[in-house]
């Protein structure tokens, strides 16, 4: 690795940052905590009441979000602690970052809704403001975790990070002056996100604060003590980044049973401490291999395989299972839940050997295909500590399959991937298939997509490859059960949470049947899914929160070109190759992301954001796409052509209560 001089250091000097490139989608983001989000505009709709709140400047994000620009770090934490306690309808996570706060919206809200959310938020800043003059300024009891409140975490660390050397080069120091100053201070955690128990910890000294790498790496080990400019971290799980890498540590950042199950929440303070090695460590401490392939970077969310991204197969050392350390690891072993009891019973989800003596319930996968996962309406609320909503790809083919089978809206289906699923059921059930058209067959007879189909015990039922679209949903009566985790039993192919990716032999059981029967037997399609063809996809977007990013070529270069879904896609987002989007140099402060975002890297090729998204992002949005075009986005599959389009004027409510759309 080539050594940072003085021609690598920002304009502006030591600790300052920098605007060095980055190429990885996963990596976390950079900005100045401090100096973050320029040229917000107020494009206030719901008007204040004489005490300023007209003036905040609230912009809209996509059809399901507001983003709120604020001073500072107290102003964000103030704000997003008011906002969860008013608990507004219709809000499903508050979502705080460098200077802003992200509010996201239920996935069935109205532009009504979003006007209606607003005014809370303006109401909700109005209050801390009033609080915070009363007192001489922002109101300490509404600091999310203000320092000072909690005891010092310390965190132990073993200094031998690959880029020890380099940071020490750079600063003109001595590896032990670098260590020295390291450790020398107390750091707070201003804010959490890029994935669940990720805190980025302020107060740097200057005098170490070199720039990331201009290269990232493929993978960065769990536990790696990583500094960036004038913030540092610890990695909670391997994945890709470019921070410089200081030393290690193997101290548990995120734990699923732990309440809350970050460690290193908004406001906590932090210590780090030289020692010679781990418990953690054997014969003396050495490390595991720490590179692997340049293509591995887009299969490192679960597995080997892009596109599906979990690995349904197996499990890998260099990011295709849960890395040691890494969050929820507690909930990512070989996950085989089974059912007992009579038939309409509650389906206990529980570790059942294969071979078990009892009689087996259920589903049986006898191949998962590429990929096959556990999805749900996803586990809102938990974006503070890192971790994403997630959830069914298809929201809208999940909420159908329910619709079908008269099961709540948010049931657990089963997401398959591209096809290759065969599944015998060990009792009755009645079940369902929507969303991509493949071609299906319950002991050898073909059976239709949206319709309700009748299984007895030992049927099987078998998924070819879709015709068009890429993922497919097997829901029952009853939906299915797994352990959850934070509230759902979806799986994160991002924070590795959840049911793990379905293997062969693992029995899956079905829950408790509805009261509610079912009121059609089938339904047309009324969608259209990408076929691979010549002719591709357009997608209906709006602009994105910082415009100020790019100039009208971008835009223009955006809604005139074509692009394709690279192979290097999953449910985290599409990569998308085709004409270079140009945008300033640097990489703005930090922030909430959405489904839908259109990010552009340095290099200029967006990425398109899926449900499994990072929960916060260092860079510019140039655009979000429309909340009706998510699912489409979802069906997206390598090779598939796409492009955009503005939205029109005002948005179509969808009727997400109807069967068959």
């Amino acid at each position: 690795m080539s050594r940072p001089t003085d021609a690598a250091r920002p304009a502006g000097g030591r600790g300052q940052g920098g605007d060095t490139a980055r190429a990885d989608v996963g990596g976390p983001p950079r900005g100045d905590v401090r100096t973050g989000t320029a040229g917000a505009t107020t494009g206030a709709t719901v008007n204040g009441a004489g005490d300023g709140t007209d003036r905040l400047p609230v912009r809209p994000y996509g059809d399901l979000a507001l983003l709120v620009d604020l001073p500072g770090l107290d102003e964000v934490h103030a704000l997003a602690a008011a906002l969860r306690a008013r608990r507004v309808p219709g809000v499903a996570d508050v979502v705080p970052a460098a200077r802003t706060v992200l509010v996201l919206l239920d996935d069935t809200a109205s532009s009504a809704d979003l006007a209606r959310v607003e005014g809370e938020v303006r109401t909700a800043w109005a209050s801390v403001a009033r609080r915070g003059h009363a007192e001489g300024g922002t109101d300490p009891d509404s600091r999310a975790g203000a320092p000072g409140e909690a005891a010092v975490v310390e965190i132990p660390v073993v200094y031998d990070g690959e880029d020890l050397a380099d940071v020490a080069a750079w600063a003109g120091l001595s590896v032990g002056e670098v260590v020295a100053r390291h450790t020398g201070r107390e750091y707070v955690v201003a804010f959490g996100g890029f994935m669940p128990g990720f805190g980025y910890l302020t107060e740097v000294d200057p005098a170490i604060a070199a720039p990331r790498l201009a290269t990232p790496r493929t993978r960065v080990p769990a536990g790696s003590v990583a500094l960036a400019g004038d913030l540092t971290a610890v990695y909670p799980r391997a994945t890709p980044g470019g921070w410089r890498l200081l030393g290690r540590t193997d101290v548990d950042l995120f734990d699923v049973d732990r309440d809350p199950p970050a460690l290193l929440t908004a406001g906590t303070r932090v210590r780090f401490r030289a020692v010679e090695r781990l418990d953690d460590d054997q014969d003396g401490g050495a490390r595991g291999d720490q590179t692997v392939g340049e293509g591995d970077e887009a299969a490192r969310d679960g597995g080997r395989t892009p596109v599906g991204g979990g690995g349904g197969g197996g499990g890998s050392d260099d990011g295709g299972g849960a890395a040691a350390g890494g969050p929820g690891r507690a909930r990512q072993d070989r996950l085989v839940p089974g059912a007992t009891g009579a038939p309409g019973a509650p389906g206990a989800a529980e570790r059942v050997g294969r071979g078990a003596p009892r009689e087996p319930r259920g589903v049986e996968v006898l191949a998962p295909g590429l990929l096959t996962l556990v999805e749900d309406g996803g586990r809102p609320g938990w974006a503070a500590a890192g971790v994403g909503r997630s959830g069914a790809a298809d929201q809208g083919a999940l909420r159908l399959v329910n619709r079908l089978l008269a099961n709540d809206g948010a049931a657990a289906a089963l997401e398959v991937t591209l096809g290759g699923l065969a599944v015998r059921f060990h009792e009755r059930a009645t079940f369902a298939l929507a969303g991509a058209p493949a071609p299906a067959t319950l002991d050898g007879t073909p059976v239709g997509m949206q319709a309700l189909l009748v299984a007895r015990p030992g049927s099987v039922l078998r998924l070819g490859f879709p015709v068009g679209g890429a993922r497919t949903y097997v829901g029952v009566r009853g939906g299915f059960e797994a352990p959850p985790v934070l509230g759902s039993r979806s799986y994160d192919v991002l924070a590795e949470l959840g049911p793990a990716p379905l293997r062969a032999g693992d029995l899956v059981a079905i829950g408790p049947r509805p009261s509610a029967l079912p009121v059609v037997e089938a339904v047309p399609s009324r969608r259209a899914f990408p076929t691979g063809g010549p002719v591709g996809v357009a997608l209906d977007v709006r602009g994105g929160p910082r415009p100020e990013w790019f100039d009208d070529d971008a835009l223009a270069t955006l809604l005139e070109g074509e692009f394709e879904v690279s192979n290097a896609s999953n449910r985290v987002g599409l990569r998308l190759s085709g004409p270079t989007i140009r945008r300033r140099r640097g990489e703005p402060a930090s922030e909430g992301l959405v489904p839908g975002a259109i990010q552009v890297p340095p290099d200029g090729n967006p990425v398109l954001f899926l449900r499994d998204h990072p929960v916060t992002g260092g860079y510019p949005v140039i655009a979000v796409v429309a909340a009706d075009g998510l699912d489409t986005a979802a069906q997206l599959r390598p090779g598939d052509r796409v492009s955009f389009r503005w939205a029109r004027a005002g948005r179509q409510v969808r009727d997400v209560g109807r069967v068959g759309t």
